[in-house]
């Protein structure tokens, strides 16, 4: 079972949430907070699994909030929630150390399944929302130079490790990385696990955070068995 602190400024909103969450026998709601600051306490001293985070609260808002939780060194993984409109909130939040986002109209089936990932230290951003958000962003992404090249992290991945980060990146599934390179799924689960290893990151969302900022993968769709 897994411990959730759910953080919104809409009683109703959290209302929902906590409903949703109780009727799971995967799930135990230990608190909740309405605004940031009242979820960095909260955090610190419920110690929940999961945080479901809002992003847009009076005071402290779930971005400052969530930077503040993982620069703790706290063993709570932040779920942002927010809405399409609001993916520039998204971004800085997963840049913030968050583990993923949500939309907040995904299915009850999908919000469980993302809690029950992040949980487990997985990403829950679907490839195609990592794709879009970097869609979104396409005009703003760096141009590779040599200062991405000679990133010591970067250098220390073998080029096979390279390749992957690349596709990580870009937001490809094991099962497209693995038809890429013609590999099994498991070999690519070992070669995700070296690389965030290597790169010191926390999850796969910040490996695609790192690889925009190095300027190493650009807006592209997958490539399959080509």
């Amino acid at each position: 079972m897994s411990t959730v602190l759910i953080v919104d400024d809409q009683p109703l909103q959290r209302l929902g949430f906590r409903m949703l969450l109780e009727s799971s026998p995967e799930t135990d709601v230990v608190g909740e907070a309405a605004h940031g600051a009242e979820a960095i306490r909260k955090a610190a001293e419920l110690r929940p699994d999961v945080i479901l985070m809002d992003v847009r609260m009076p005071g402290m808002d779930g971005i400052e909030a969530t930077q503040r939780i993982t620069a703790s060194g706290s063993r709570s993984r932040v779920l942002v929630l927010t809405t399409f409109d609001l993916d520039e909130y998204a971004h800085a939040a997963l840049r913030a150390g968050a583990s993923g986002f949500l939309l907040k109209d995904a299915r009850p089936e999908e919000l469980l399944a993302g809690i029950r990932a992040v949980a487990f230290g997985d990403a829950v951003i679907a490839p195609a929302l990592t794709r879009r958000l970097l869609d979104a962003y396409g005009s703003h992404l760096p141009v590779p130079n040599s200062a991405s090249v000679n990133d010591p992290r970067v250098r220390s991945l073998t080029e096979r490790e390279r390749e992957i980060f690349i596709a990580v990146g870009r937001g490809w599934t094991n099962g497209e990385i693995a038809e890429q390179f013609v590999l099994s799924e498991s070999t690519v689960k070992t070669y995700v696990g070296r690389v965030l290893a290597k790169l010191g990151a926390r999850d796969r969302i910040q490996a695609v955070i790192l690889a925009y900022d190095l300027g190493l993968t650009r807006p592209a769709p997958p490539s399959h068995g080509a």
